[in-house]
């Protein structure tokens, strides 16, 4: 309890005038306001990061969603499912801010109506496929290894060709996932008379 006196009375002796006390005030609530702001930035991010709020709008529920769903990602033997964020949102804080900057992009055909409707969406897949695969080709298709660890891959157990891609293109570093792996989550856009994807 003496403790406790000798404590306060020290307090009370720094911050015994006004100005040092509203200085105090300032720093303490800035403190707390801080930890509120924070806590409810984080916790906004979060709620953005989840498959309900990916397909909150039709032209992700109507269009890509639908294809997701027929497919190993969604649905396989092992029950392990990858969901809209786990393939487009970075894990770590600061690739994951990058990325919802650049995500608000797509909040903006949103708000326009460029994707409204399936016949639209279908006009700009091609383009937004295009913006995806590179994206995960400038970033070693870091998503797709937060679950698939080539450290951890049994070739044995892949098919000869797998078993060969892995081995040499991915291994070498000359190739990575979404080079060999496109349209493994969504049907792939028309692509005659493209080359370089």
């Amino acid at each position: 309890m003496a403790n406790n006196n000798g404590l306060l009375r020290r307090l009370w002796q720094v911050f015994r005038t006004p100005a040092r006390a509203a200085a105090g005030l300032v720093l303490l609530l800035g403190f707390i306001g801080g930890i509120i702001f924070w806590g409810g930035f984080n916790t906004a991010l979060e709620m953005t990061n989840t498959e309900t709020f990916c397909i909150s709008c039709h032209e992700m529920r109507d269009n890509v969603y639908q294809e997701y769903r027929d497919t190993i990602h969604y649905a396989n033997r092992s029950g392990v499912r990858a969901s809209c964020p786990d393939c487009h949102v970075p894990h770590e804080w600061t690739h994951k801010i990058v990325r919802k900057i650049a995500a608000s992009k797509e909040v903006w055909g949103k708000i326009t109506g460029i994707i409204d409707t399936p016949e639209k969406f279908e006009v700009h897949r091609r383009y937004m496929a295009g913006r995806e695969w590179q994206r995960m080709k400038e970033t070693d298709s870091r998503e797709c290894r937060n679950c698939h660890n080539f450290d951890y891959m049994d070739f044995s157990v892949q098919g000869n060709r797998a078993a060969e891609a892995h081995s040499t293109s991915l291994a070498s570093g000359e190739k990575t996932c979404i080079d060999c792996h496109k349209g493994i989550a969504h049907r792939l856009p028309d692509m005659t008379g493209v080359s370089g994807f």
